[in-house]
């Protein structure tokens, strides 16, 4: 039996939400965060935001964000790291369950998950259509990251470079939304991106410390594996003092506003977080309060930050 709380087939009767559910939809709130930041960037510069498109940038962001949420539970199904993980915490570990559990089977999950990233192409291009081109070349980006950070060969979790896939894949996600209201380039949606883009990635570090033993049997060399939870623990407090330097920096220089620096408010949970994680780094049962605490620290960055920039706009204080 599984263990209470993880999904079972009985649980999810219903074919559609059963299918939804297998797209883990309360960790997709990261992706909206990163929208409302690209959206705020674009606002910000002026840009006169387009609801409709908008509407399903952030919609299809989403779908893609589920997508790669499936494809990672099939590509963990795969190399048995997660039917090996008895250390577990779930939801926030160990994958979704759903292979595991048998409410789906692993060719149903593949394919789930093959099939929302491929329905995200036609609305991309028709964003691409009503903005310019070279959203074509972000979501191809985005899709790519997306893709090889589980899929073989190239799998960026197994390699040390899972943080590195994160941090990219949720700031190419705030330039996009920026992209689609501007219909151009800007440095604007890096430099206000990158400090959530790596709030984002420290979720995924911290999520591999209980998961430590099962990616080490598994052949997951991620930074966690290679350093020991002891040692990897002050890559955690290393993360967040790059997203707050550079945020301080990027205000200091005058790139952001200084309502930008609203988001220091999520500097809060991010030191609770570290706080903890340093205490209990080789304890798995111990750290679901740094997890929670660090989506919670990514997701007020995210949101206060997107409020700071947008009230920038509306004062005229840029």
């Amino acid at each position: 039996m599984p263990p209470p709380m993880e999904p079972t087939l009985a649980a999810f009767p219903n074919p559609f939400l059963r299918y939804f559910a297998a797209t883990r939809p309360p960790f997709l709130s990261v992706t909206f965060a990163a929208c409302l930041v690209g959206l705020a960037t674009a606002a910000l510069d002026g840009a006169m935001l387009r609801p409709a498109a908008a509407f399903f940038t952030v919609f299809f962001a989403l779908v893609a964000h589920a997508g790669i949420n499936v494809l990672n539970d099939y590509y963990d199904a795969l190399n048995g790291s997660d039917a090996a993980n008895t250390e577990r915490q779930f939801p926030f570990t160990g994958g979704s369950r759903f292979i595991q559990n048998g409410v789906l089977s692993l060719r149903a999950a593949g394919l789930f998950g093959y099939a929302l990233l491929a329905s995200v192409i036609p609305a991309g291009l028709w964003l691409a259509w009503t903005s310019a081109g070279g959203l074509i070349l972000i979501g191809l980006a985005g899709m790519f990251v997306g893709w090889a950070y589980s899929a073989p060969p190239l799998k960026f979790m197994s390699r040390g470079l899972g943080e590195l896939a994160v941090a990219c894949g949720w700031l190419i996600v705030v330039v996009g939304a920026d992209y689609v209201q501007r219909g151009a380039f800007s440095a604007l949606p890096f430099v206000a991106g990158l400090p959530y883009a790596l709030h984002v990635a420290n979720v995924l570090f911290i999520n591999q410390f209980p998961d430590y033993r099962a990616d080490s049997a598994a052949g997951k060399r991620n930074w966690v594996v290679r350093l020991g939870p002891l040692r990897a623990r002050w890559g955690y407090p290393f993360i967040v003092g790059v997203a707050y330097g550079w945020l301080a920096g990027a205000v200091a220089l005058g790139a952001l506003p200084w309502t930008a620096l609203l988001a220091l408010v999520a500097l809060a949970p991010a030191l609770a977080a570290t706080k903890q994680l340093l205490a209990h780094a080789a304890k798995p049962a111990e750290l679901v309060p740094a997890i929670r605490a660090t989506i919670g620290a990514a997701m007020l960055h995210g949101i206060l930050l997107a409020v700071g920039l947008v009230a920038a706009r509306l004062t005229g204080l840029h």
